[in-house]
């Protein structure tokens, strides 16, 4: 009898706890167990150009894990740059006409929109492959290069070349950079007493690998730009690039290349040079000898209007801010790299 009372009285304890947890459940329900849900975003198939182009972190990092990554200074701008065959003048770490004109160039081909800056949209696409500079060594060869340049017509013509005068303008030639900079990169080396086998800081720069011929140069007069193109209308390279100082001087129209040499010698004619007293004084033709210091430079691309034509300078640091007797002017680099993507009969357009 005993055990039948302790029995009913379990079966009614539990039947009021399962009671209890009814009422429980109505009242308080448990809360919805949250699950992601994918919204997909829609994105314009043509960004307008204002939009930023935001650069994801894991590329950034992925980047600088191979030693390539968005440039940082203007420096390394135009060293990112001139390595795309995208000449900012020399290189001098100032963010002056000739770079902002370069970065233009970038931006057009990159189809961002034009600013001339380094601004939000361009800095992730202009990637750098690091270092940006390198250590050079400064050989014997190099010292016995060095020798001093005449400052007169016919003192020029008794030279048996016109090669470099100084070791900073060999290894700003070399750099595709100005003076100054190499000397700025170098503080603690005495340039008027540098030994063989020392160490100097140069931008390490080297214009892509020739591949294959342009189909057309462009000359703009007003921008003293000079741009080669493809066939598909890909542009190749961009070099500033100075023009005749007299507009009746200055050649328009499509010419077309006529003649290509790469270290030439030059023919000074006093004919050419009429408010020179030493050009007239001479009153003779004289041959000229080659060297990065003749005035042509380096290379001449002759063209089919006779005594015009592109080609170097002894001074490459003012390409762009002097002007010419009316040819088109180069940094020696430039003209260098331009003799080996012209053929002859292409088309050269001034505009």
């Amino acid at each position: 009898m005993h055990s039948k009372r302790t029995f009913n009285a379990l079966i009614y304890a539990l039947m009021c706890v399962a009671l209890i947890g009814f009422f429980i459940w109505v009242w308080w329900p448990p809360e919805p167990v949250s699950r992601p849900v994918s919204v997909p975003v829609a994105t314009p198939a043509n960004p307008p150009a204002s939009i930023s182009v935001a650069v994801p972190r894991m590329d950034i990092r992925a980047l600088e894990s191979s030693g390539i990554r968005p440039v940082e200074t203007t420096l390394e701008a135009q060293i990112a740059l001139a390595r795309l065959g995208i000449s900012p003048g020399s290189i001098d770490g100032v963010l002056g006409p000739q770079t902002r004109s370069a970065l233009i160039a970038f931006q057009k081909k990159q189809g961002i929109s034009p600013s001339g800056l380094l601004d939000a949209n361009t800095k992730p696409a202009l990637l750098i492959s690091l270092p940006a500079t390198t250590e050079y060594t400064v050989t014997t060869d190099d010292l016995a290069r060095l020798r001093p340049v005449s400052t007169t017509w016919l003192g020029k013509s008794e030279q048996p070349r016109l090669d470099f005068e100084n070791i900073v303008e060999l290894l700003g030639e070399k750099a595709f950079s100005h003076p100054q900079l190499i000397r700025a990169l170098n503080p603690n080396v005495n340039w008027d007493d540098l030994p063989g086998g020392t160490p100097v800081v140069i931008p390490q720069v080297q214009y892509p690998s020739v591949a294959g011929k342009a189909a057309v140069v462009k000359i703009s007069l007003q921008e003293c730009v000079l741009e080669a193109f493809d066939s598909e209308s890909n542009l190749l390279v961009h070099f500033p690039c100075s023009i005749g100082r007299l507009a009746e001087k200055r050649p328009a129209g499509e010419l077309r290349v006529a003649t290509i040499a790469l270290n030439p010698d030059y023919t000074f004619d006093p004919a050419v040079f009429p408010e020179s007293p030493e050009a007239q004084a001479v009153g003779r033709k004289l041959m000229i000898p080659p060297g990065p210091n003749n005035p042509v430079g380096v290379a001449w691309i002759g063209l089919d209007r006779p005594g015009y034509g592109i080609h170097g300078t002894p001074a490459p640091e003012l390409v762009g801010r002097t002007e010419s007797h009316g040819c088109f002017r180069l940094a020696n680099w430039n003209a260098d790299y331009l003799a080996r993507l012209v053929w002859i009969g292409m088309p050269v357009v001034v505009e």
